[in-house]
């Protein structure tokens, strides 16, 4: 029996690398997620068997997976080969196909997709869960943000040798994670507040002061937090005085910050010596082209990655710090969520002054919203022109998660 569970597993692994490979060559996408279900559909037990004899760590929550995922990576990358499915392939198919060609014992980092992480807790033995956040996002396909944090809660309680890294200063995931025998607090902050005013354990209103937080009614409240960043970046761990280490990153914010601290805190905990893991840490510059520069030759431009309200924050606090002018482009694909209305949560009055050209699928939307925030903005639908008006100065380019992907594309810079 065992024999023919590793054949079955090699010819599903080899009927999932042609469907891929077919994939790619017809230009269809990466092939990652039909690959990840041909091999389970010929061989359903291929994830665990994946995921076995390995140490694995998961990264999930609505924003920062990504950048988290990536920081890990080059963590783990100094002890020895990481498998991780860096081209953003986040449910179970996806990291199936990652994991296909994994070396033997090397480490699994992989970003999770809010709503899988419980599939993936039953689906093997996880040695760290990593918790960023919970907000909307995708609103016409995406659970409530009070049931995924439930479903973590549950997910958690029967994964008790799982050690869960979390961020105190977001209710819902603090609900979800306090399920766990001893899990790890970080203060990685929480700008976006708007889904987090009434308790998910109780229903009654929650109520912020300052840093702290804490139901009105029940005993959820902020826990007290084990690793914190200073606003000059200086890292600090509760109990031990030794630690002297800052954290200054090539990719820019306060929020990629405090994904490096959940990152080094889950590289810690997997053996990693911190220096070693803040080192590593510091030569990433891009992720899957986010923060990246292009064009050069007399204008530059950087590409961000936001696709809801709590992500523009963050963005938005760095586009502040910019003159430059404009770009966003704006789709609303399945993979984004046809429901443009979280366009009218987004802050975009803090972008008066500046000078925006809307394009995308939906740039009418994006329009009629900056025109109500008194945005000088200029609309522009078809995304070549757009780009070769941008061109003529320097410019950041904003972009949610389709239109991303055209962005990369229409510039020859996607792989």
């Amino acid at each position: 029996m065992p024999r023919l569970r590793r054949l079955r597993l090699a010819v599903a692994t080899v009927l999932g690398d042609v469907a891929g490979w077919s994939s790619r060559r017809l230009r269809r996408g990466s092939g990652e997620v039909i690959s990840g279900r041909i091999t389970q559909l010929v061989a359903p037990d291929a994830l665990q068997r994946r995921l076995d004899g390995r140490p694995v760590a998961l990264i999930s929550g609505t924003n920062g997976k990504s950048t988290t995922t990536a920081f890990l990576a080059t963590a783990m990358r100094t002890r020895g080969p990481v498998a991780t499915n860096d081209k953003g392939a986040n449910m179970p198919t996806g990291i199936l196909a990652a994991m296909g060609h994994a070396p033997p014992g090397s480490t699994a980092v992989l970003e999770v997709d809010e709503g899988y992480v419980p599939a993936l807790l039953s689906a093997a033995a996880i040695d760290v869960l990593v918790l960023l956040n919970l907000s909307r996002d995708q609103l016409d396909r995406v659970a409530e943000v009070r049931k995924t944090a439930d479903r973590w809660r549950q997910a958690i309680v029967a994964s008790p040798a799982t050690t869960v890294i979390a961020n105190a200063d977001d209710p819902a995931v603090v609900f979800g994670a306090r399920a766990a025998p001893h899990p790890l607090w970080v203060a990685a902050g929480s700008s976006w507040r708007v889904d987090a005013t009434s308790c998910p354990n109780c229903g009654a209103r929650i109520l912020f002061d300052g840093d702290n937080w804490q139901c009105t009614q029940c005993d959820l409240a902020r826990p007290a937090p084990q690793w914190s960043i200073a606003e000059d970046g200086h890292l600090a761990i509760a109990g031990d005085d030794t630690v002297d280490l800052r954290v200054e990153l090539a990719v820019p914010g306060r929020h990629n910050q405090t994904n490096a601290i959940m990152a080094l805190a889950a590289a810690t905990v997997l053996g990693i010596p911190m220096r070693a893991a803040l080192d590593a840490m510091t030569s990433i510059r891009a992720i899957e082209g986010r923060y990246d520069y292009v064009w050069g030759k007399g204008s530059t431009a950087r590409l961000y990655l936001s696709k809801n309200p709590a992500g523009w924050i963050e963005i938005i606090e760095l586009l502040k710090r910019s003159p430059r002018r404009v770009l966003i482009v704006i789709n609303a694909e399945i993979a984004d969520g046809k429901d443009t209305s979280w366009l009218w949560d987004v802050p975009f009055e803090l972008l008066r002054g500046r000078h925006v050209i809307a394009s995308g699928r939906r740039c009418q939307d994006l329009a009629v919203r900056l025109f109500y925030a008194e945005v000088d903005v200029a609309t522009e639908p078809d995304l070549d022109r757009a780009l070769t008006v941008a061109r003529a100065d320097d410019c950041d380019v904003v972009a949610n998660y389709t239109a991303f992907r055209d962005v990369r594309r229409a510039l020859g810079v996607a792989r």
